[in-house]
């Protein structure tokens, strides 16, 4: 009786999991499908006439609750006063980076070679020029490492986001990634600028309103994951991976893709919570400054999480979500959008 029930059973589990097997592959071909048929551009509103500073948006002061209750990072959550400030109301786009780079010949960290005094440990494949690519698994276990869908790539950098074989043509309007801190200041800069701060950043994608119960749902207008991450993306929100800037409706301020589609870079160097703030204006260098030889490098918070964040993983489809970047570090899945303190519209 009892070599009859495990039989059965071994049976039972044999069905399930060829039926899971063919349900991915179904999926990753569907995901394929869908991806040569996404948008390339998405219709932005034009800016109001006479607007002081064109593709900007003002977020008035106000007082925030800063932080959220879904990860130990987010905690406590702390009142701050916020000052009003312009902020670009999309992601800096491939064309936006291309013009900076074509004014200073500018050259991002993903295309120079790795300081080896900075990572010694690194085997010298990963010393080359590259960046941090998501490539989804054909094999997942269901645990360990994210280095089953992370993969370093010699040649990627903005210009080649997923490697030396692919390209941003006729994609200038998808928000540029695989940038770093110095990579974004260096544009901030060159635009008369300053990314964002943490608060700056959570308080205008919480459309300067004080949310004391912010939403843990994923949000239906954001470019984020649906399925099971990392090996099955049903594209319900009509992209597989990175969307061009614009293409869900903005928050109440009129700013585009606070939540998903690519993480942002702030100004703030990193903290493990929010019990000690680290809003660091010298954080923000000027053009061309370097890092000491040999120095430690740090990390900076991003936020918004990106189109791979899912219910299942990652979760940071949020306003209060923030995570940790290494300041040295390209991936294909980060961007950034900047900030200007001027006075408001009259």
């Amino acid at each position: 009786m009892f070599s009859s029930f495990w039989r059965r059973g071994l049976l039972l589990a044999a069905a399930v999991l060829l039926g899971l097997c063919a349900w991915l592959a179904w999926s990753s071909q569907r995901s394929e499908s869908l991806r040569s048929q996404e948008r390339l551009v998405c219709a932005l509103p034009p800016p109001p006439a006479g607007a002081p500073h064109p593709g900007m948006v003002w977020v008035p002061g106000g007082t925030l609750l800063l932080g959220d209750t879904v990860y130990p990072e987010e905690m406590p959550i702390r009142p701050l006063t916020v000052a009003g400030f312009w902020l670009d109301r999309t992601e800096v786009t491939n064309d936006q980076f291309a013009e900076f780079v074509k004014a200073t010949g500018y050259r991002t960290v993903a295309e120079r070679v790795v300081d080896a005094q900075q990572h010694p440990e690194l085997p010298p494949e990963m010393r080359l020029p590259g960046a941090v690519v998501f490539i989804s698994p054909t094999q997942w276990s269901g645990q360990g490492s994210a280095t089953q869908w992370w993969r370093y790539v010699a040649g990627a950098d903005w210009r080649h986001p997923g490697g030396p074989t692919t390209t941003i043509d006729g994609r200038g309007s998808f928000a540029v990634v695989n940038v770093t801190i110095e990579d974004a200041q260096a544009y901030a800069h060159w635009k008369g600028r300053l990314l964002p701060s943490e608060a700056q950043w959570e308080w205008a994608a919480r459309g300067a309103e004080n949310m004391s119960a912010p939403s843990h749902e994923q949000p239906a207008q954001a470019n984020t994951w649906q399925g099971l991450f990392p090996v099955a993306n049903s594209a319900a929100d009509g992209f597989v991976g990175l969307a061009p800037v614009g293409c869900f409706a903005p928050n109440s301020l009129g700013l585009f893709d606070m939540v998903g589609n690519a993480w942002e870079l702030t100004r703030d160097t990193y903290t493990p919570s929010h019990r000690v703030l680290a809003t660091d204006e010298s954080s923000d260098p000027a053009p061309g400054s370097v890092r000491p030889a040999g120095s430690a490098v740090g990390q900076h918070v991003i936020k918004g999480g990106s189109f791979l964040c899912a219910p299942n993983y990652c979760m940071r489809y949020r306003a209060g979500a923030r995570q940790a970047q290494d300041d040295d570090l390209a991936v294909s899945h980060l961007g950034f959008r900047t900030a200007l303190v001027a006075p408001g519209p009259i």
